[in-house]
């Protein structure tokens, strides 16, 4: 009986992490596929028996909605320049705060943490008036400088660029956070070492920082990519998706076509697809860092 109990232990632990990861996250995978086959939508819903099985005709008629590939353009293009310019940023922010440990510092830490813990609704509605064409504050400096106003959210490629202001202030926080406890974590007695072998700031940097910080990056740019893979409040608080579906992005899409249209089964493909893409993203991260450590 002991033995059984020692066994069963780490179940009850990972139990209920395991039960909310199966319930709300592989359940509604497959539930979304198996919508995908269907014409599901609020009728269906109403009644199941006039639920008509359709095949692969949504996966076939998606690849064929202008809407649906600009969308994925979109997403591509916040994770091409947001990602990459979060990881830098946060990066530089914990090698600078690490230096220090005074109130001073603590201070600007709590001031680059901030962001990450509000309300992103909250966020976004006081950004769109910050955005504002004719009252908006930003304007409001440029004008005062003697230029133009800029049309921050009513031009298409000028409203990416918006989004990705926001969210890329919204999101240092959390990755600084995750790099200052790496740094921490680094073994004072390899700078020391160093130090007497005559080694400058930058060969420290180069030679051991970086290296140590291996993980730390490899893990945060795993978990921005699926993140922003599924970008998604920024456009749907701000833009809607406009103008002229010029930020609409994956997640956005789907929200739309299920919640908006009532097309549950055409947005179930379009989900789908999603996460084939976010997998196989993943998947070549992995691979990659496999190739490194070999």
């Amino acid at each position: 009986m002991y033995k059984l109990k020692l066994r069963l232990t780490p179940f009850f632990f990972i139990g209920p992490a395991v039960f909310l990861l199966i319930v709300f996250s592989i359940i509604p995978i497959f539930i979304s596929l198996g919508l995908g086959f269907t014409d599901m939508d609020l009728l269906g819903l109403a009644d199941w028996s006039k639920v008509q099985f359709v095949g692969f005709d949504h996966f076939e008629n998606i690849f064929k909605d202008d809407v649906f590939i600009k969308s994925i353009g979109n997403t591509f293009f916040y994770v091409l320049i947001g990602v990459p310019i979060v990881i830098v940023l946060s990066l530089a922010i914990a090698l600078l705060l690490n230096y220090g440990s005074n109130m001073l510092f603590s201070g600007f830490r709590a001031v680059y943490y901030m962001p990450s813990i509000t309300n992103i609704v909250a966020v976004a509605v006081i950004w769109s008036f910050l955005y504002n064409q004719e009252y908006g504050l930003f304007n409001y400096l440029i004008s005062s400088l003697g230029f133009d106003k800029v049309p921050w959210l009513q031009d298409p490629l000028m409203a990416k660029f918006s989004l990705l202001l926001l969210a890329i202030w919204k999101n240092i926080g959390v990755d600084m956070i995750i790099f200052l406890a790496a740094l921490q974590a680094i073994p004072k007695m390899y700078y020391e070492a160093a130090e007497i072998d005559g080694a400058n700031r930058w060969q420290k940097l180069k030679y051991i920082t970086l290296p140590s910080l291996s993980y730390a990056i490899f893990f945060v740019s795993v978990t921005k990519l699926i993140g922003w893979l599924q970008f998604f409040e920024e456009p749907f608080v701000m833009t809607g998706g406009g103008p002229l579906d010029g930020t609409v992005s994956m997640a956005l899409f789907i929200y739309q076509e299920g919640f908006q249209e009532s097309r549950f089964g055409y947005a179930g493909a379009a989900s789908f697809i999603l996460f084939i893409i976010i997998i196989f993203v993943t998947i070549v991260q992995f691979s990659f860092k496999k190739r490194e450590e070999m």
